[in-house]
């Protein structure tokens, strides 16, 4: 006897099945719009801070907190006591943004890493700064009796990448007169701006490369200090810091971290009045936009020194090339309106 099959169970059961199946995909299709919707990855946002972070990021965080705000998702301070330090963590991928002085932003924005998202306005409006060089009142140096050259002074300059305590003095001051600051002092020593203040106050440094920020910062939290010290070398302007992202950074979060920066302080809000106390308690005032091309003045001022150092080493090929990259600069100056 032959059993007839029961289509309906068949047909049941492979509609359970496609059931599942469909099922199946749309949960998936649901896990990844959760995932994309799902939290924001974290910024880590690398600042310098030579001082000690717990000085620095009181300062910093109320920002750090209201870019959080802004962009959707959470911003994380990363500190770091040099600026070498902070390029490695930049490099790596480990700071998505961080806060730069203009030689370490080069460096970045050079390898392809990272980008400018603002540059930074002082308090007084300025977008650039000076490199200062410090004695104490009570010293009687002049930039002559420095200059001398008789191994007889101690120097203070700043972190090897530091725009202004390093590379300032050695393109405008010791560069252009041929000097090597390490056979021109008894001892040179680096350390950040308001350790080599104090130690010029103190007489443990006979003079000192810092910057103009300093010594504002100095008048305002200790003018006591700050009356001990007078300047004896002034550079020309230096273009203020900026804030980098990677390159690599989701288009969507840089372009609000971007908006973030130039609209903050804006306007006659409450809100806008305590974003500009933030930015006073940093010494700025606002953020500009800006493009790579504002950091050309340091690049101008690199291609000096490397070309002073190519000639000083007869290095003909390196000096070839340092005096053809400082020229491209020269005219691009020239030709800008």
């Amino acid at each position: 006897m032959t059993i007839a099959r029961r289509p309906g169970r068949w047909l049941r059961r492979a509609g359970a099945a496609v059931t599942a199946l469909g099922l199946s995909v749309v949960l998936a299709a649901c896990g990844d719009d959760a995932r994309r919707d799902g939290p924001a990855a974290p910024i880590a946002f690398a600042i310098l801070s030579a001082e000690g972070q717990a000085a620095v990021e009181p300062l910093w965080r109320p920002l750090l907190d209201d870019m959080s705000q802004a962009v959707g998702a959470p911003v994380q301070a990363r500190f770091g006591a040099n600026y070498a330090e902070l390029v490695r963590a930049m490099q790596a991928g480990e700071v998505q943004a961080a806060w730069m002085s203009p030689r370490p932003a080069i460096q970045l924005i050079d390898a392809g890493v990272a980008e400018i998202a603002a540059r930074t306005v002082d308090r007084g409006g300025a977008d650039s700064y000076r490199s200062v060089m410090i004695a104490s009142v009570g010293s009687g140096l002049t930039l002559d009796r420095i200059l001398a050259c008789d191994g007889g002074l101690k120097l203070g300059l700043g972190d090897a990448d530091s725009t202004s305590a390093t590379l300032a003095p050695a393109a405008f001051l010791f560069g252009p007169r041929g000097i090597d600051p390490a056979t021109c002092f008894a001892s040179v020593r680096s350390g950040d701006y308001p350790s080599n203040a104090y130690a010029v106050a103190g007489g443990s440094l006979d003079v000192a490369v810092v910057n103009t920020v300093t010594l504002d910062q100095l008048r305002r939290q200790n003018p006591q200090i700050a009356e001990q010290l007078r300047e004896v070398w002034r550079s020309p302007a230096l273009p203020e810091g900026a804030v980098l992202v990677r390159t690599d950074l989701d288009p969507a979060v840089k372009e609000k971290l971007r908006g973030f920066l130039l609209t903050y302080g804006d306007g006659d809000s409450t809100t806008a009045a305590r974003q500009r106390q933030v930015l006073a308690a940093l010494n700025y005032s606002r953020f500009r936009a800006a493009d790579a091309g504002y950091l050309d003045p340091v690049r101008e001022m690199l291609a000096s020194r490397n070309l002073a150092q190519a000639r000083a080493s007869g290095d003909r090929a390196a000096a070839r090339t340092a005096e053809a990259e400082l020229q491209r600069l020269r005219v691009k100056r020239e030709v800008q309106p």
